[in-house]
């Protein structure tokens, strides 16, 4: 095996642990009774994204949700709830990646805007099909979650309560991250 596949998987095992102490660590906000959390777990699967691009932000994502369900983080009713709440949710973050060549190439001239464009713009693709997967299992599993009220409405209100902060707080941090430090978005592949 040469060094180039073996960085990538140390990274994405690495980082993937590093998303799930995140996530079960105090520094999340985890006041929603049926899962969900306000936390910083997005952040590393994004930078797996940015560095190894597609496959490796897809490949961070699908551990993630995995390590959620044997370490008993998950909230799981049926096993298809299970597999979109958590197989699929998690592994869609990992959609940001389509924009790693484009980052590191603007990283590579120096142009911060675009790099740092493209990455608000990677946080917001993963953030969003997260969102929508959430809002599916939402639907289709918790219709009856609140008398009277609609369960797309429902479902969209408590998704959205975690996920739009969650969206703001990661492009906040891996914007700073790596406007401070962008040649940390190259890996050997691109160096």
């Amino acid at each position: 095996m040469n060094s180039k596949k073996i960085l990538f998987l140390i990274e994405v095992s690495i980082f993937t642990a590093l998303a799930l102490l995140l996530d079960i660590l105090p520094l999340s906000f985890k006041i929603w009774a049926q899962g969900g959390s306000i936390s910083f777990a997005m952040i590393p699967v994004f930078i797996v994204a940015f560095r190894w691009g597609l496959k490796g932000g897809l490949i961070s994502g699908l551990l993630w949700g995995i390590l959620q369900i044997v370490t008993g983080n998950a909230y799981i009713l049926t096993p298809l709830q299970g597999f979109i709440d958590y197989g699929l949710a998690f592994t869609v973050i990992g959609f940001a990646g389509i924009f790693a060549s484009q980052i590191q190439e603007a990283v590579k001239e120096g142009k911060t805007k675009i790099y740092l464009t493209y990455i608000t713009g990677g946080v917001l693709l993963g953030s969003l099909l997260r969102f929508l997967a959430h809002f599916t299992a939402g639907v289709v599993f918790f219709e009856s979650a609140i008398e009277g009220q609609s369960v797309w409405i429902y479902s969209m209100i408590y998704n959205i309560s975690y996920m739009f902060p969650s969206f703001i707080l990661s492009s906040a941090i891996v914007f700073f991250l790596f406007h401070k430090q962008p040649r940390t978005l190259l890996n050997l592949a691109s160096s």
